[in-house]
């Protein structure tokens, strides 16, 4: 069953990266592109953020070691 998983989340990888490209050439045409890449990087950050979360893997980053 892992093996499954993981081709689920890399199929999930690449299409959401279809989708990025697609969208970086729809509707990025009269921004700067440094500015297009601080929306895009903010936008995953938050879903990265709600996904983490959602799935019960949220630790206080403050509470990590120096060696982590």
């Amino acid at each position: 069953m892992a093996t499954h998983s993981g081709f689920y989340w890399a199929f999930l990888s690449a299409f959401f990266a279809a989708l990025t490209a697609i969208f970086v050439k729809l509707g990025v045409q009269e921004v700067d592109s440094d500015l297009a890449t601080l929306i895009r990087t903010a936008i995953i950050l938050l879903v990265l953020v709600a996904f983490v979360m959602l799935t019960g893997k949220w630790s206080n980053p403050l509470t990590l070691t120096a060696r982590t």
